[in-house]
């Protein structure tokens, strides 16, 4: 593929844009927009799901420069409240209304994977996909993905037409069992798929990562920002078309400019530097679950242990219990599984573990972390 040869390595994500209380700052949205564009970048990622986004766009970047100066992405999320083909397929023209553009250049199919799958393919959306390209409303499609290898392969092998693939990839998640992010990565690859990286920096917790990581980053490049290692490593990969980072202010941009203007790779030292904040994050204690679900399948009470044990983790990483909330309500609840404060310590779940994790144990403590109550 060509395409993707025009888009610069450094992407602009609009989920995280400033606020003034309520409301997207756009004037702020405006500078952070013209400093982009000045420094030469182009590709902006939005979505109909990120309220007031696609209309922030709209006003600091399409009304105010000419619209081949720049590419649009934005997605579809048809598993939100859509019931019929239609009501699925009219997202497509709500964000054209509020970008205010005729075409999308890149349009995704939004967080394809496990139980969300099914809705693109009962609402026709590939088939709608191709027609909408063949009209000259959408450039180039793809989709976003958060879910496994396996099933990524199975998409890609279904839908060889997808142009490109939106994937996490951080350098703490590279080998994290409950995410995959190389083995997912080797899989676009295989396949032959740009792609497009979001999460570089994991959602933030990356710019203030445990303290021995950020003390081995600093030690190799004092001037440069701790977070500026986690876009640069995903820059770093073959075939990857843009790293998305979900700017939240001026300083941010500031920042990623300063580093990503001019980018051509990593050096074999700061490889290495790498390898040991890897290492160094390994060596933090946690629950050593690898989430072959093994304990779902026979607990009685359906919890989801490994989404409670990846929000855990997270915690103990990161220290940011909002953040491993957040997580744990998406990873349990999110995925129609019971949190950990049902569990009646049967310890069915423990007889088949192939890591031999006192489960019933960590439960207790993770219900006592995320204050739920019988």
């Amino acid at each position: 593929m060509s395409f993707e040869k025009d888009v610069k390595k450094l992407g602009f994500g609009l989920m995280r844009l400033p606020r003034k209380g309520e409301e997207i700052d756009v004037e702020q949205v405006k500078e952070m927009v013209d400093r982009f564009m000045d420094a030469g970048f182009n590709y902006f990622d939005t979505a109909w799901a990120y309220a007031g986004s696609e209309d922030a766009i709209r006003q600091a970047l399409v009304e105010r420069y000419p619209r081949d100066s720049f590419y649009i992405a934005t997605k579809a999320a048809v598993w939100i409240g859509c019931k019929t083909k239609e009501e699925a397929q009219s997202q497509l023209e709500v964000s054209l209304s509020r970008l205010g553009v005729d075409y999308i250049d890149f349009y995704l199919l939004h967080n394809i994977g496990e139980g969300r799958t099914h809705f693109f393919e009962d609402f026709d959306m590939w088939s709608f996909l191709k027609e909408m390209k063949a009209a000259g409303k959408i450039k180039h499609y793809g989709f976003s993905f958060h879910s496994t290898p396996e099933e990524l392969d199975a998409v890609l092998t279904a839908h060889p037409d997808a142009e490109f693939v939106q994937i996490q990839l951080n350098y703490a998640d590279w080998e994290n069992p409950a995410v995959q992010s190389k083995a997912v990565y080797e899989m676009c690859r295989k396949h032959g798929k740009p792609v497009v990286v979001m999460e570089p920096v994991k959602g933030g917790l990356l710019a203030n990562p445990p303290e021995k990581v950020a003390e081995i980053l600093k030690a190799a490049e004092p001037d440069m920002s701790v977070a500026s290692w986690g876009v640069r490593f995903a820059a770093n990969l073959e075939g990857i078309m843009t790293v998305l980072s979900g700017m939240s202010d001026l300083a941010q941009m500031e920042d990623n400019l300063s580093y990503m203007k001019g980018f051509t790779g990593l050096s074999e030292a700061e490889e290495k530097t790498l390898e040991e904040a890897r290492a160094a994050l390994a060596s933090i204690p946690l629950i050593p679950c690898t989430t072959c679900n093994y304990c779902a399948k026979v607990c009685p009470k359906e919890i989801g242990i490994s989404g409670t044990f990846t929000a855990k983790n997270m915690y103990t990483l990161y220290g940011d219990l909002k953040y491993a909330g957040f997580q744990e309500n998406w990873l349990v609840g999110g995925h129609g599984r019971k949190q950990a404060v049902n569990c009646i310590k049967c310890g069915a779940c423990e007889g088949v573990c192939p890591q031999h994790i006192k489960i019933r144990d960590e439960l207790e403590d993770a219900a006592k972390l995320f204050g739920q109550k019988a």
